[in-house]
């Protein structure tokens, strides 16, 4: 193992192109339901980002030659979304509120990445763990024990550990701040569906989002160099528990995103780049993707599947992009993703950007680390890095696997 004064945590930042057959993770995950839901959506629900969007059931505006939508759709909820324009291109139920699981975690990561440098490090008190929920996913933080900015963000990103979320949130002036916090933001982004309780997301009365606020949300942190790195790391290396007198060793930890890292039956989707699932037993499976192809980037979340297929929340995922990619120029959009209230949208730089260069989480268009270039690097001289330059627009650039997206929000027609 490597001193700590030499370690360099080494983030494979996932190849947008990777197609490497990887073991599963061992954690809860999507498995198939035995008993078929029969609750229904409210009648009326948000209009935020378009009318159409408020109405139960599919929204979908077909033009010619667009292929029809997958037959083989069973969430709850689900949306299709262009990252760049914010034009939602097809949705089923998109303002339902529903409960997140730890894809609410995105809101937290987008709230409270700004406020801390990575290189900040945290001694673990025990009372930063308390209230952990049974049966919470955990990265192993131990008390007592030192941890970076960069060793929780992993945490929360890769592990989707709630004992991370913690211990940032106890650095952060403990849960209540951080979920008045959330809150908050929540609204700022226009997220007036999204209820907190918790900030790992972990089953709580009340606690709700809707798969058009954490699409909202996941296009906010996309945002944020720091937030499009985490979230497109495959793998990093964690600290293990420090003994006297010995180097600290560490482990390697796996991102719990599918699509990400693949499984069994299931390959790693082509262009994936993000950004994050969940699962709970009042929430099922939910997971927000992100992913380029052809110089167009989509955004779609799906929650709550109820197919029998093993890794339904990634599979219906897959063809929703799928089909959004083939429907590019053939559908009329049934709606938008809006703007962050404070958002400058006629060409200046919204809240956050700038030259703010807020901690671990501005809005910063530079380029990636000096750790996560190394890795990059190495990854690519395996045959799995690949930079696909700057997409139409100037909006995003993908480049091993990390989106860079322009600090300014596209000024965007309003649809009824």
């Amino acid at each position: 193992m490597l001193a700590p004064t030499k370690r360099v945590t080494a983030l494979l930042v996932a190849s947008a192109l990777s197609w490497s057959a990887l073991a599963p993770v061992a954690y809860a995950d999507e498995k198939p339901k035995d008993k078929k839901e029969t609750i229904k959506p409210p009648s009326m629900m948000s209009s935020v980002g378009g009318v159409r969007l408020g109405k139960p059931g599919t929204q979908v505006d077909l033009g010619a030659g667009a292929p029809v939508l997958p037959k083989d759709l069973t969430g709850r909820s689900w949306i299709v979304a262009d990252a760049e324009s914010g034009a939602v291109l097809a949705a089923h139920n998109a303002h339902w509120r529903l409960p997140p699981a730890s894809t609410l975690k995105m809101l937290f990561a987008d709230t409270v990445l700004p406020k801390f440098p990575k290189t900040q490090n945290h001694k673990v008190a025990p009372s930063d763990l308390a209230g952990l929920g049974a049966g919470s996913s955990l990265v192993g933080i131990k008390e007592e024990q030192t941890y970076s900015v960069h060793d929780l963000w992993l945490g929360v990103f890769l592990r989707s550990g709630n004992d991370a979320v913690r211990v940032l949130s106890a650095m952060n002036g403990g849960i209540p701040q951080t979920v008045a916090d959330m809150q908050k933001h929540a609204e700022e982004l226009q997220a007036l569906d999204t209820k907190v309780v918790s900030p790992d997301g972990y089953d709580e009365a009340e606690q709700v989002s809707s798969a058009y606020d954490l699409t909202l949300i996941a296009r906010s942190g996309l945002q944020k160099k720091d937030f499009r790195e985490y979230s497109a790391t495959l793998r990093a290396q964690f600290p293990a528990e420090a003994k006297k007198g010995k180097k600290r060793p560490s482990f390697e930890i796996q991102n719990t995103n599918r699509l990400l890292s693949g499984s069994y039956g299931l390959s790693p989707y082509k262009g994936i780049a993000g950004v994050k699932n969940g699962n709970t037993t009042n929430a099922g499976a939910t997971f927000t993707g992100v992913a380029e192809r052809g110089g167009r980037v989509l955004l779609v979340t799906v929650m709550n599947p109820s197919g029998k297929e093993r890794d339904a929340v990634y599979k219906e995922t897959a063809r929703l992009l799928d089909w959004g990619f083939q429907s590019a120029g053939k559908v009329t959009p049934v709606g938008e993703l809006v703007p962050p209230k404070s958002a400058d949208t006629g060409g200046g730089e919204s809240e956050g950007s700038g030259s703010q260069a807020q901690a671990g989480g501005a809005a910063d268009t530079s380029g990636k680390d000096s750790t996560t270039t190394k890795a990059s690097s190495q990854e690519s001289s395996g045959g799995m890095g690949i930079a696909l330059g700057v997409m139409g627009g100037a909006l995003i650039v993908l480049a091993a696997g990390v989106f860079v997206i322009n600090r300014r929000w596209p000024t965007q027609a309003r649809r009824p």
